[in-house]
């Protein structure tokens, strides 16, 4: 039994944000009713890659859900719909702001009738001027600024390899949820939590927005280099990249001394963080220059162990790999499928895995014989 265990999530979210979050909350026991379209989820269809000819992108974010397809424009869906929306302790739904207010399934109608619901609501821009903004994720990397920060210095902007802050607005919808549900405990009261995509993208950028909203500074672009820490970044070795990081000027010492420059520290460019981010471009041939006499493997090793920060520039296998050998488990099955584990782990409640992604409207006659019933 996980931690959420009797709690009823109605998921009227599609794509990313919203399937993601109701993933998480799905995994930790709640019980996850996933309200889809005739058509389907869109990520049903975004493929190849595939398994048994469904889109691992749908298989990735769905476990531990049920399905039931409804059209909110035939009256007999809606009325299940709504049923569904009476009973939920959490409701979940990124339609554009507005969307659901003609189908009587916006917050005010739906509280009026379920006073303790939690009702998550994820848009792209908010629900002031930019209501009607599309929200895609790429359209807020774009805007918010990071993909200024992400790239060559003299070379084009580039978004991030994952949808970063789909993902960030489903992990800061989930906190909102688990928050509002623990003022509901306290008061018996439920309430609307509203993330947007850009909000979540400008408090994901953490020290760059702060740059400017607290100093004034306009980051810019610096490849894989870091603008307050070196090293902190990709350096050659006799066979390849490897990261090196020190971050702080014990972690340098430590260094210095693997790669048998004990003169180094002592050096007024060198001793502190600061001195060192200043003069980069005079530490980084030296350090290179020793690098070069090994391969990245026998550095990853010896640094380690020597409790420097660096690793290996892996592919997604390599990564999994590396998890699997550290003992983190890092696949688990759901029905048969496999996927990534929560990364949440509980010493008393552990997340399940019982469900497979559903299948469209696999539990729809189910479901409807459920709210029914009553």
């Amino acid at each position: 039994m996980g931690p959420l265990s009797g709690l009823l999530v109605a998921d009227f979210s599609r794509i990313l944000a919203g399937p993601y979050a109701t993933m998480l909350l799905a995994d930790l026991g709640a019980q996850v009713i996933k309200v889809e379209g005739p058509a389907g989820d869109d990520t049903r269809t975004w493929m190849p890659p595939v398994r048994d000819d469904v889109s691992t992108y749908y298989l990735g974010i769905n476990r531990n859900k049920r399905s039931i397809a409804l059209d909110l424009k035939n009256p007999a869906d809606l009325d299940v719909a709504q049923r569904l929306a009476a009973r939920a302790d959490v409701m979940i739904e990124n339609f554009r702001p507005g969307g659901l207010r003609r189908f009587a399934l916006d917050y005010d109608t739906v509280a009026a009738g379920n006073a303790k619901i939690v009702y998550a609501s994820i848009s792209g821009f908010g629900t002031g001027a930019g209501a009607n903004y599309p929200g895609y994720d790429l359209m807020v990397q774009a805007v918010s600024g990071l993909m200024s920060l992400t790239g060559d210095p003299d070379g084009s902007p580039y978004r991030a390899g994952i949808s970063v802050f789909d993902v960030m607005a489903g992990l800061h919808a989930s906190i909102g949820i688990l928050a509002a549900l623990h003022h509901r405990d306290a008061t018996g009261s439920g309430q609307h939590v509203e993330v947007n995509l850009l909000s979540s993208a400008l408090s994901g950028l953490v020290n760059h927005s702060s740059a400017y909203v607290a100093g004034g500074t306009v980051p810019f672009r610096m490849g894989n280099a870091h603008p307050s820490l070196f090293p902190y970044e990709p350096l050659p070795t006799a066979d390849g990249e490897l990261i090196v990081i020190a971050g702080n000027d014990g972690q340098f010492r430590k260094l210095c001394q693997v790669l048998d420059l004990p003169e180094l520290p002592d050096d007024p460019r060198f001793g502190r963080n600061q001195d060192r981010t200043a003069n980069r471009e005079a530490l980084r041939p030296l350090l290179v220059e020793r690098l070069a006499k090994r391969t990245k493997d026998e550095w990853f090793r010896e640094l380690l162990a020597a409790g420097v920060p660096c690793a290996p520039i892996n592919t997604i296998d390599g990564g999994v790999a590396l998890a699997e050998e550290l003992g983190l488990d890092p696949v688990v099955e759901s029905g048969g499928v496999p996927g990534v584990r929560n990364p949440i782990t509980f010493s008393g409640t552990p997340a399940g895995y019982e469900l497979p992604p559903p299948g469209l409207d696999e539990h729809g006659e189910e479901i409807r014989a459920w709210l029914t019933k009553d």
